[in-house]
């Protein structure tokens, strides 16, 4: 400034955009969230900015304004900002809301006056700009589409190089939300191209730590102008360099960066930065074994957090929990669970909690649950588990559901309840499925929402060419290069979004599917023909092509019946061999449905049999009957028939017939490729084996001859198994 004069300061907040929302306090769902507020400071009469001035948060936090009189610094609802400096009076300004702070400093005329005077000052002359900005940012974490449309419209009101870097930035913040981070960090180095800024370094380097390009991130760390930074951008940028070691586990540099970062918390008295920063001291120690040094720092931050807020404080102690169970204190890990419990409903008062947070009831009482298993404490355990999935079942969290249904299973089963523990572990089946279909769901809301966003982009940069057109030739030139590369970033980062997304969305079905329904993966591909499967998806593909959804859904629905009968007897040498005619009625149905004009079946039960007096290996017909259906009715000229047959042979045995007026075992082999015969090959060869082994182990319970049915032109052929009853 030229010269030093008296003001008269107005703090004037940016609400138009953000009113159409209703009440502005309500915009920030949780009261202790940190979040980043703009603002800026300049001369109301020449509307110059006013660097310099110094910026403080009550409860720790600290910067200037830029050169543009502009500043930002992280806040949450209820904390004091200080603005001050030499030429005006000091304000004092209580956060609210996200909205946008503006100082406007006036001169002081009146030179009688002792001391100046706060006075109020209305706005009329807002910028569509940043309205525009405004709402995309109250939009961000709600609607993302609507949040990217605001930026578009921002972005045609942009009228210089400063404003088309906010706009980017905006953009790389919802994608960053949205975990988009390829996306997120082409927009950061779109905004830097246009000016350069600490702040939007700052997200750049978070943006490649999230997409785990780790060496991209730590460069742009290591260059930035640590001199040109403010406190809070210091912690920021040293805890960030900590996480990144943490993460390729160099654990020394860890800790030099993370204790760089505290110091200069502590030195600024910024309160939940040393809190964090312990918690992530000890999580370091935690890594490298030292169990006593990372279990001070847990109690150094347990105590800090408790000068906090009630929400940081239960979250503390959660952490510490996690620790202990970690380190097999499961005494300790229940006394402060049990803690975590007693203090969330005072939690839940000031803030909703998710079902993704980590405090949730139903959490807690099921790690309690598994804390009192892993000591054999059922008594105490069972009551946690099954209040933690009464709980999980009202708040429609089917994954914590599952596991504590799953746990319940196996205390009832640890502790000799065998028919509860049935019980419960056909809950936790049905929970699977439930949770496989919300995870179906949950990918094809997540796909439409990524091809959206995607086309939102496209629209922002199709509005940008727009605009560049009408600026200078020379501007034309620049920022046509720079468009060209910012479509073929865009078209390459897209790309590789659907690719990545793809890939991640593959690799997270495959690993919960894994980890909760492992057993019966296994038991699919030793029992189930890959040949059927492969076959039957094509036949729901075919009946989808030819637009016959009612086909397609019942034949998939008897598809997923025996599927998941199939893996019900996963786990077991024998079943009854009434649930294997069941099996085998819905098998032979569904071979039906497909070849119905290639052949009729029949199945026949001797009305003397005692069914329930034998067992048989689950799906050890099936593949005859295959072979039947496939090698030898499909390439009859007339229509055949299946017959299915089980009769008294002794009072100990009974004898099952499958027989089929097909083409012959000759002419059938004649007419296989290679591939078919290596195929079929080894699929008789598999049952052949378990016949073997299964008779080593109980005496020679079953017997299977497979001849020649008759000697007409349509040979056929004849399976029969015999069977023992003990």
């Amino acid at each position: 400034m030229p010269r030093v004069i008296k003001h008269i300061v107005s703090v004037l907040f940016l609400c138009h955009a953000l009113l159409v929302e209703g009440q502005v306090g309500n915009r920030l769902s949780r009261q202790d969230e940190r979040f980043e507020v703009h603002g800026s400071v300049i001369e109301s009469d020449s509307r110059a900015p006013i660097p310099n001035v110094n910026i403080e948060v009550s409860e720790g936090g600290y910067t200037t304004t830029d050169s543009f009189g502009e500043f930002r610094i992280k806040v949450k609802i209820g904390d004091e900002l200080i603005i001050r400096h030499i030429d005006f009076e000091t304000v004092y300004y209580t956060i609210r809301n996200n909205d946008r702070i503006r100082v406007e400093v006036e001169p002081d005329t009146d030179k009688s006056s002792k001391s100046p005077q706060l006075k109020e000052v209305s706005y009329t002359d807002e910028t569509p700009f940043k309205s525009l900005i405004d709402s995309a940012q109250v939009y961000l974490k709600k609607d993302a589409k609507k949040s990217i449309q605001f930026v578009g419209d921002a972005l045609t009101e942009s009228k210089s190089v400063k404003e088309n870097s906010e706009v980017y930035e905006v953009l790389g913040d919802i994608h960053f939300y949205w975990k988009q981070y390829d996306l997120a960090a082409s927009n950061y180095r779109i905004s830097l191209q246009s000016q350069e800024s600490n702040v939007v370094k700052l997200k750049l380097a978070r943006a490649y730590r999230q997409n785990k390009n780790y060496q991209e991130s730590l460069t742009i760390y290591h260059n930035i102008a640590k001199r040109n930074l403010s406190p809070g951008q210091h912690i920021e940028l040293y805890e960030g360099i900590g996480d990144i070691n943490v993460q390729i586990k160099k654990f020394k540099e860890a800790l030099n960066a993370y204790n760089l970062g505290l110091n200069k918390a502590k030195k600024h008295l910024v309160k939940p930065k040393i809190t964090d920063l312990n918690s992530k001291i000890a999580q370091v120690y935690k890594e490298e074994g030292k169990v006593e040094q990372a279990e001070a720092y847990f109690e150094k931050s347990m105590q800090l957090a408790n000068t906090e807020n009630k929400k940081r404080a239960v979250q503390e102690k959660a952490k510490v929990a996690e620790f202990r169970n970690e380190t097999n204190n499961f005494s300790g890990e229940i006394e402060l669970r049990k803690e975590v419990l007693n203090e969330l409903d005072d939690i839940e008062e000031d803030a909703v909690l998710d079902n993704e947070s980590s405090l949730t009831s139903q959490k807690q009482n099921y790690k309690i649950g598994k804390a009192y298993a892993s000591q054999s404490d059922f008594n105490n355990a069972i009551p946690y588990l099954e209040k933690s999935i009464e709980e999980a079942d009202k708040k429609s969290d089917l994954i914590v559901q599952k596991d504590a249904t799953r746990k319940l299973s196996e205390v009832y089963r640890d502790a000799g309840q065998f028919d509860k523990a049935l019980a419960a572990y056909q809950d936790y089946v049905e929970l699977v499925d439930k949770l496989y279909i919300k995870r179906e769901q949950e990918i094809s809301q997540a796909s439409r929402l990524s091809k959206d966003i995607i086309n939102k982009q496209n629209r922002i940069l199709s509005l940008e060419s727009d605009r560049e057109l009408s600026q200078s030739k020379y501007q034309l030139s620049v920022e046509q290069t720079k468009r060209q590369k910012l479509v073929i970033y865009s078209l390459i980062g897209g790309v590789v979004l659907l690719l990545v997304a793809g890939v991640f969305m593959f690799k997270y079905i495959k690993q919960q599917r894994l980890a909760n329904n492992l057993l019966a993966l296994k038991s699919l591909r030793s029992q189930m023909n890959p040949h059927f499967i492969f076959n039957a998806l094509n036949s729901v593909n075919s009946f989808i092509a030819m637009n016959d959804e009612r086909t397609a859904n019942k034949y998939l629905t008897d598809f997923s019946l025996l599927m998941r009968a199939v893996l019900e007897n996963s786990e077991q040498d024998f079943i009854p061999l009434e649930n294997e005619l069941e099996l085998l009625k819905l098998y032979v149905q569904l071979e039906h449905f497909r070849f119905k004009d290639k052949f009729d079946y029949q199945i026949h039960v001797d009305d003397s049999i005692a069914i329930n007096d034998f067992v048989i290996p689950p799906m050890l017909l099936q593949p005859y009957i295959e072979n039947a259906v496939w090698h030898g009715l499909r390439y009859k000229k007339q229509k055949g028939i299946l017959k299915i047959a089980i009769a008294q042979k002794t009072t100990d045995e009974i004898q099952i017939t499958i027989s089929d007026d097909g083409i012959g075992r000759a002419k059938s082999k004649s007419l296989k490729s290679e591939h078919q015969k290596k195929q079929n090959s080894r699929g008789m060869g598999n049952i052949k084996k378990r016949v073997s082994i299964l008779n080593n182990m109980y005496k020679d319970k079953v017997r299977v001859l497979i001849t020649d049915l008759s000697t007409h032109e349509d040979v056929g052929t004849k399976v029969e198994v015999t069977l023992k009853k003990n």
